[in-house]
This record gives C-alpha cells, structure tokens and sequence, in this order.
C-alpha cells in the first residue's frame, strides 16, 4: 500500500491561519485578476508549494518598495506557488522592522560595493526620500537583493526540511502503530489456540 506524502502535512494547523479561497471570492476589488487567485494550485499545500511560497514571501519582504504584496501575489501566480504564505511572510517587513531591515541591507551593499556608507537620518516623508534616496539607492539595492535572496532561500530550505522531518515522523508513528497492532493480533490469536 502506496504512502501519500501530501496527507501526512499539518494542513489544519497551516489553513486556520490562511485566508480561504470563499474569502477571496467574495472580495469585489480584485475585480479582473479574481479568477486568477482562485486557481486550485495556488491553494494547495505541499512541499514544494510551501518552499517556493517561502522563498517568494522572504525575498519580497526585502524589495524596498510598497507593492511588497502585490508583487509577492504576482509571483506566487506565477510560480504556482502558495498565494496566502507568499503574501503573508511579506509583513515581515512592517513599521516595527523596516528601518533595521533596510539600514542593515544599505549597509551590507556598501560594504559589498566597497563603497562609503553615508551617515543617513532615515526619516519617513517624501523630501527625504527625494534627497537622501538618490545616494545611497545603489548600495541599497544590492543589500535588499543579497539579503531578500538569502532570506528566500533559507527560508525555502528550512520549510522543506521541516516538512520532511514531519512526513518522517509521521511514517515512523504510522509504522509504530501498525506494529503494535499486529502484535496484539499475534497476542490474541496466540491465546485462543
């Protein structure tokens, strides 16, 4: 008898935290693009949907631009990936930790660049994006890049790991199991004769 890996997943766990596909039906603004997001493939969830999700949400959450999500949906769609973890793993960048994510990756691209970090006030308004943007934009790109890539990938590998770990465990509880069983069969057909 074949094991079907894809049922031995915490699925419940996963989906009591994940928006349903009847969710996104009911929402009228998405419009031209809602029968895109209810496609079957984008809801399942299995190894390498969850992995490429991960890696989609992880490196989104670095682009330094504010259509994070709608570029994570975008390339979840493409990538038949998981479409509600790729989203949500993008409010890892939120008001809490933007600043320190993107401080680091501007410093990590000036140090990969070779280039001399500027002392930057990071304030959030549009003059100073304007004005402070327009020097240090290079070396922060490459820092989001490296560090969204980075992010992405161990976060790809981890959930596959732990995904098989689990598949694992639930082989060798199921194997326990039918173990036992037949050995409390033996048992009892050992007493009746």
């Amino acid at each position: 008898m074949p094991i079907r890996v894809a049922n031995a997943v915490p699925r419940k766990w996963i989906r009591k935290y994940l928006p349903t596909q009847e969710w996104i039906r009911r929402q009228n603004s998405l419009g031209p693009v809602r029968h895109r997001l209810l496609e079957p493939e984008l809801w399942h969830l299995h190894r390498r949907s969850v992995g490429g999700a991960f890696f989609i949400g992880l490196f989104c959450a670095f682009v330094p631009v504010p259509t994070q999500m709608l570029l994570a949906a975008l390339l979840a769609v493409l990538a038949r990936c998981n479409l509600p973890i790729s989203v949500s793993l993008v409010w890892i960048t939120n008001p809490l930790t933007f600043a320190p994510m993107f401080f680091f990756a501007y410093k990590l691209g000036a140090w990969l660049l070779g280039v001399e970090t500027q002392d930057v006030e990071w304030v959030l308004s549009w003059s100073w994006v304007g004005e402070t943007l327009v020097a240090i934009w290079w070396p922060l790109i490459v820092g989001c890049l490296v560090c969204g890539w980075v992010a992405g990938l161990t976060g790809a590998v981890v959930s596959r790991t732990l995904w098989r770990l689990h598949v694992v465990r639930r082989w060798q509880q199921r194997r326990a199991r039918r173990k036992a069983a037949a050995s409390a069969r033996a048992r009892a057909n050992g007493t009746r004769t």
